[in-house]
């Protein structure tokens, strides 16, 4: 586009997340042990690094310790070690403390936020030399005339909802790279668009998420047990739903709460932003948080297919690395050593092929090294324990137990059968779903949450949140499945809006709301809802998430 300025590196990545850091950090690294000259750049839409990272989570160092071997003389944000773990089944009454799953032991482990683990990544790769941009979205990805991915265009500013530009306008940048590494999470919408175009799902299993939901809280000293990590099953949920909870006790009176919602749910009455407000009412959950005060929302979805699920990862000019390739071990509730692994795996196979002269523009060898890796051999041990879940609780807790009985090495690998968005029942055949009204005091609504994510967004700008037909939400969603979008969206962005006498009744999109959580892209039945990046800058800002 005319009156873009170029940059020309060796190396782009889009997204400073976990995988996208660790893949600079370590293309810096292998350049400076072979005296090479390598320059990266790494963008992120956030406003600064960590803005939008969201994560349980309980971290384990097993990548970390690979990247950065004196990572503790550094100064890294690991200092809350994991101390004790329980794992809890929940009746509406009643919890149980059930035997901790194998997978789920802690030990060795680190409670943390892996927003302030962004942002110490961050320094280490600016120190090696790694160009870094926050509020810079990648908008679109750049191709040759020969269809090769030759970089992205940032987003222009100032560009007005009716698409014209405002007296504000400052037009995008060209980032052309020899090699494009996308590390843009889950459902990153640059990689949606290369899985489509490259047709890089064929031959594997849809993939599969979670919506994870999650809150921080300064509790009563007295309640406080730094290390302790707390895991639930059961009770909101019903068995044939797939989800469960986390708590996990951080040092300075902290907790981290959160539950995670399987987006195959069949209900369109659920609402994942109520199941977690009904949560944190239980009898034996409640008490951690009265007298205390919340401090922090947000919401992101995770993949959750698996090892079955993973695509094809080069394509010519560019890579997909962590989550937005889907390398979450569901069982142990972690994915961060998974993604920087990648990450770390695909900057190896970058280099050696732009510098040994590897042939053609497509890093072949970054999948088949993959494979050579611990990442592969973990994820391949437990690929039939989330397909297991497919048949209720009960059926998934038992085959859970039998795979890691036998390590994960049956004959057999189960599968995903159906996409997220083609699992709902009609309004007519589901039963629906009383939530209680807010106390205010452990529970709350959408819009007071939204509030302590810090979202903000230019409101003056197009829509990020686009229908490919306007009349579908009415027509199809509202008719079919009593508008389900404004139940799954944690943030309240959707509303149906009626006139005075309850008719016409039309869909309401608070774009300003949205804390870019993808739930509404890939839940949405008709997949009418397309998440298009805004402008860079937007969206929430978690202060320590």
């Amino acid at each position: 586009m005319s009156g873009r300025e170029s940059l020309e590196f060796d190396v782009l990545v889009v997204g400073a997340g976990p995988s996208g850091l660790s893949a600079a950090i370590r293309l810096k690294q292998l350049a400076q042990e072979s005296g090479k000259e390598l320059s990266i750049c790494v963008i992120e839409k956030g406003s600064e690094v960590g803005a939008h990272l969201l994560s349980g989570a309980v971290f384990e160092t097993h990548a970390l310790d690979e990247l950065i071997p004196d990572w503790r003389d550094k100064g890294a944000p690991l200092d809350t070690a994991a101390k004790e773990d329980r794992f809890l089944f929940l009746t509406e009454a009643k919890a149980f403390r059930l035997p901790t799953p194998p997978q789920m032991h802690n030990t060795g482990n680190f409670i943390i936020s892996l927003g302030n683990l962004g942002r110490w990544l961050a320094q280490q790769a600016e120190q090696l030399g790694v160009e870094i941009y926050a509020g810079f979205a990648g908008a679109e990805v750049l191709h040759d005339p020969q269809g090769v991915v030759k970089g992205v265009a940032t987003g222009d500013m100032g560009i007005g909802r009716d698409g014209r530009p405002t007296g504000n306008h400052t037009p995008g940048v060209e980032l052309h790279a020899r090699q494009t590494i996308f590390a843009e999470g889950c459902r990153g919408s640059l990689t949606k668009t290369l899985m489509a175009r490259f047709n890089l799902r064929d031959g594997v299993d849809p993939q599969t998420y979670g919506l994870g939901i999650k809150e921080l809280w300064e509790i009563d000293p007295a309640k406080s047990n730094p290390g302790l990590i707390e895991h639930s099953i059961g009770w909101p949920l019903t068995p044939d739903t797939y989800g469960g909870s986390f708590l996990y006790h951080l040092s300075d009176n902290l907790v981290s709460v959160g539950f995670v919602v399987g987006l195959d749910y069949a209900n369109p009455y659920l609402s994942p932003f109520e199941e977690f407000q009904r949560y944190k009412t239980h009898p034996a959950i409640r008490p951690t948080f009265e007298g205390g005060r919340r401090l922090a929302y947000g919401a992101r979805a995770l993949s959750e297919g698996g090892f079955q699920s993973i695509p094809k990862l080069a394509v010519p000019g560019g890579l997909i690395v962590g989550d937005g390739a889907g390398f979450l071990n569901v069982p142990k509730i972690k994915g961060n050593h998974t993604a920087m692994k990648s990450g770390m795996v695909a900057a190896e196979a970058v280099f050696d092929h732009l510098t040994g002269g590897g042939d053609g523009c497509e890093v072949t060898e970054y999948q088949e090294r993959l494979r050579q890796s611990w990442l592969w051999d973990e994820l391949y041990r437990v690929r039939n324990i989330r397909p297991g879940f497919r048949k209720g609780l009960w059926a998934g807790l038992a085959n859970a137990a039998y795979e890691t009985a036998v390590g994960g090495r049956s004959p057999w690998t189960l599968h995903h059968r159906h996409p997220d968005h083609a699992t709902l029942k009609k309004a007519g055949d589901a039963q629906p779903i009383a939530y209680p009204k807010p106390d205010g005091t452990v529970s709350f609504d959408r819009l007071s949450s939204v509030y302590l994510s810090n979202t903000n967004h230019e409101e003056d700008q197009p829509p990020h949140l686009t229908l490919k037909d306007a009349g579908t939400p009415i027509r199809i969603n509202l008719a079919f499945y009593d508008a389900p979008e404004t139940r799954y969206c944690p943030a309240g962005v959707y509303e149906i809006v009626r006139s005075g006498d309850g008719g016409d009744p039309r869909l309401r999109i608070n774009a300003q709301n949205c804390v870019h959580c993808k739930t509404c892209d890939i839940k949405d039945p008709t997949q009418n809802i397309d998440w298009v990046t805004p402008e860079g800058g937007g969206g929430p800002n978690y202060p320590g998430l």
